[in-house]
């Protein structure tokens, strides 16, 4: 997917779960649509010129992760989620 797809918003359900991923500084197994696995703690979402996205460390350095670009995610507290997007 390339940076100018339009965004599309992420199930609210499946945002409630990065959420509460986020409170909880989960680390997470990631699987993105282009098929590249990330491991990060969740830190924060925030929404800029109308994209969501994970704030998440990885590797010691923060990472931005659209929204629509994670397939699912993972930790043993959660389970594994399939992102859908709306």
């Amino acid at each position: 997917m390339s940076m100018n797809d339009e965004y599309q918003p992420i199930n609210c359900d499946d945002y409630d779960n990065l959420e509460l991923a986020c409170q909880d500084n989960l680390v997470l197994t990631l699987k993105m649509r282009n098929g590249e696995l990330v491991e990060a703690k969740a830190k924060d979402l925030l929404m800029r010129k109308k994209v969501e996205y994970l704030i998440a460390e990885a590797g010691g350095q923060q990472v931005e992760l659209r929204l629509d670009y994670i397939e699912s995610f993972s930790n043993p507290k959660i389970g594994t989620v399939v992102v859908s997007v709306e």
